[in-house]
């Protein structure tokens, strides 16, 4: 249903707009509200902040309909006027345009141009909401999802490619916030989520400093990928960045405890899958990549202690020439069998 405001100060114009359009207004495609000058049009439209046109005269006390359309894009961005005046001169015609006039018609009304006029400007109006809505969508959208998905997305065969995926060389990062877990107990929610967000924004920008994107959130952890050329040194470029910020983070008090923000790390780098992860029929698809390179960082990480980062040897030795790095020993980790060597970057 559209929702019209008619300005106007003639007493019976109320009376033979219900006439003209009463089968419309009985089938709930049009709903009318009236004002009888500018200064009370502005007060419906704040009444009624689902309006989409308005029909204006232009000669009317208090506040005439020229000056009225002055204030329309302050009082309602995506409003529109189709100013309806019997002062149908070229200058009134060119005022009310240049200030924001959908379009003009002259009195007496001929109310089937009038309906078509309407139905003109509803549909401009619906469009510039669906533009102004999508864009506020897909604003929220770029907090929620990462760019890489977005570009996916905007691939004219996304629908028909939804279970694809592509091999690719790759380096994954796994960020854990040591001892957070712990402060949990002695502080309220709120004040976790707060704390945990602004280390994750400190983190999450050193990550997109060095080209990597977040693949997600997992607790007070964080899974990173960094593709393209020099992906293994951007990676480790953006851990050191993470620590060395990090160490100089005060101390934050919750509750009788206090907590140093410090972080483990674990880094590999290989051959993984990239691709969507999911249910089709459930229309639940997670864009990430897999694989056993994928599995050994997250387990690199698990065995980092706080301000490690962690590398296998063979990362180590593409690594080596760029940055120092100590051994760091043999580890058993989880579905491997053999132990794996490993090494920290110091620097």
């Amino acid at each position: 249903m559209a929702k019209i405001l008619v300005v106007d100060d003639e007493a019976d114009l109320e009376v033979l707009v219900k006439q003209k359009f009463r089968r419309k207004i009985r089938e709930n495609e049009y709903e009318f509200i009236f004002a009888q000058n500018g200064e009370e049009a502005l007060e419906r439209i704040k009444e009624h902040p689902d309006l989409d046109i308005i029909l204006s005269d232009i000669n009317m006390p208090i506040m005439d309909g020229l000056t009225l359309l002055t204030h329309l894009p302050e009082a309602n961005p995506t409003l529109k006027a189709v100013v309806v005046s019997a002062y149908g001169d070229m200058q009134n015609i060119r005022t009310a345009m240049n200030r924001g006039a959908f379009d003009f018609i002259m009195k007496p009304v001929d109310f089937d141009d009038l309906d078509v006029t309407m139905q003109k400007t509803i549909t401009y109006v619906r469009q510039l909401q669906d533009t102004l809505r999508a864009i506020k969508e897909n604003n929220i959208l770029k907090m929620y999802v990462d760019e890489n998905v977005l570009n996916f997305m905007a691939h004219k065969e996304f629908e028909g490619s939804l279970m694809k995926n592509e091999l690719l060389e790759a380096t994954v990062m796994f960020v854990d916030v040591c001892g957070f877990t712990a402060i949990t107990e002695h502080v309220p929610a709120n004040t976790v989520v707060t704390l945990l967000n602004g280390l994750f924004d400190k983190i999450v920008k050193e990550i997109i400093a060095q080209g990597g994107h977040v693949d997600k959130f997992m607790g007070d952890a964080i899974m990173a990928v960094f593709r393209g050329e020099f992906h293994l040194d951007r990676a480790i470029d953006a851990a050191l960045a993470v620590r060395e910020q990090l160490s100089n983070e005060p101390e934050i008090q919750a509750g009788d405890k206090t907590f140093k923000p410090t972080i483990a790390v674990g880094i590999n780098s290989g051959e993984m899958v990239s691709g969507n992860i999911g249910s089709v029929s459930l229309r639940r698809l997670d864009y990430t990549v897999i694989g056993d390179s994928v599995n050994l960082a997250q387990r690199l990480q698990s065995i980092a202690t706080g301000g490690q980062i962690i590398i296998t040897e063979d990362v180590y030795h593409k690594a080596k020439e760029s940055f120092q790095c100590k051994e760091n020993g043999e580890f058993t980790l989880k579905n491997k069998l053999k132990p794996v060597v490993t090494y920290e970057v110091v620097e």
